[in-house]
């Protein structure tokens, strides 16, 4: 049976997709740089899990990881700071190795490259960001279209669910699992898209299983939009308690740059809270199938059963 191999295994799509890759008895390496991390993750994953500790950023780390496998998801995840000094490197990195080993390359891609987007957007919709996070995520997209790599390309909105980390709404849970209240970024009135990060994963593998789908690029949407209110709601109900939650603007966001990298960086990106990209996936549903969507009173609920047992 064919092997896949999870680059960035600790990170939220990572771990969900080591799972979702195990649930199908499909065998399994899950790289990441700590093998203590890889071992605390490996209690809750299938045990035939293989374990590579590496670092992508080492040649011969990615070829020995790549030789033993047949499917290459790349989901590493880098902190916003680094981006500019890591992010192409890496992929570069990845993609010579898939190209000299013949792998196919599986591509987890955020909305950033989209830009400001008026209406649903589908994956023929003009590229054109205006952010330097944007423009730096579509350079990468063009490498791995010119790559002359097996490659699809999954754009996906912002994550939330079981080891989601560093994400808008991760940063909301936690808080209000320390004070019963907290802060959210951008408008409160204002419908966004998220996705439940297991939903994800699933879509994803079902992507790559289907030989058709190679050469192209795919949105992944979530279970649909919705307000910051709406999630205020689903968290008072989940702890029998009113909970408030407090607009976040952006010179708050600025200000807290001046402590958290990731919040500095963040800035620019706060379009997104303001005019939100929301993904059309007719495509994948009229060719891959349906897509499972959490509803989100269900994954919310979820999210936070696992992050109190951490």
């Amino acid at each position: 049976m064919k092997k896949a191999l999870v680059l960035g295994a600790t990170g939220s799509m990572g771990n969900a997709l080591v799972n979702a890759l195990t649930r199908r008895n499909i065998p399994t390496i899950a790289f990441s740089r700590s093998l203590n991390k890889l071992e605390e993750y490996k209690k809750d994953w299938n045990p035939s899990v293989e374990l590579f500790a590496g670092d992508a950023l080492k040649k011969t780390d990615i070829e020995k990881a790549i030789a033993n496998a047949d499917y290459i998801f790349h989901a590493i995840n880098v902190p916003y700071q680094d981006w500019q000094d890591q992010l192409k490197p890496l992929l570069l990195n990845i993609l010579h190795e898939c190209r000299k080993q013949n792998k196919p390359f599986i591509y987890v891609d955020n909305i950033y490259s989209y830009g400001r987007q008026l209406q649903k957007t589908t994956e023929l919709a003009i590229k054109q960001p205006h952010t330097k996070k944007g423009k730096l995520r579509l350079q990468l997209l063009k490498e791995i279209e010119a790559s002359g790599v097996s490659y699809l390309i999954a754009h996906f909105p912002d994550f939330y669910g079981p080891k989601a980390g560093n994400t808008l709404l991760q940063y909301t849970f936690e808080q209000v699992l320390k004070k019963k209240s907290g802060g959210f970024i951008g408008d409160l009135t204002i419908p966004r898209e998220f996705i439940y990060v297991k939903d994800g994963a699933e879509a994803l593998v079902d992507l790559a299983m289907h030989e058709g789908a190679y050469g192209e690029t795919w949105n992944i949407p979530g279970a649909g939009t919705i307000t910051g209110r709406e999630i205020q709601q689903i968290l008072s109900e989940y702890f029998g308690c009113d909970i408030r939650l407090s607009r976040i603007h952006k010179w708050m966001i600025q200000a807290i740059g001046l402590f958290q990298p990731f919040m500095r960086e963040y800035v620019e990106m706060m379009y997104l809270n303001e005019t939100p990209v929301i993904l059309d996936g007719i495509k994948f549903e009229t060719r891959i199938g349906q897509i499972s969507k959490t509803p989100y009173e269900l994954g919310i609920k979820e999210t936070l059963n696992e992050m109190r047992k951490n």
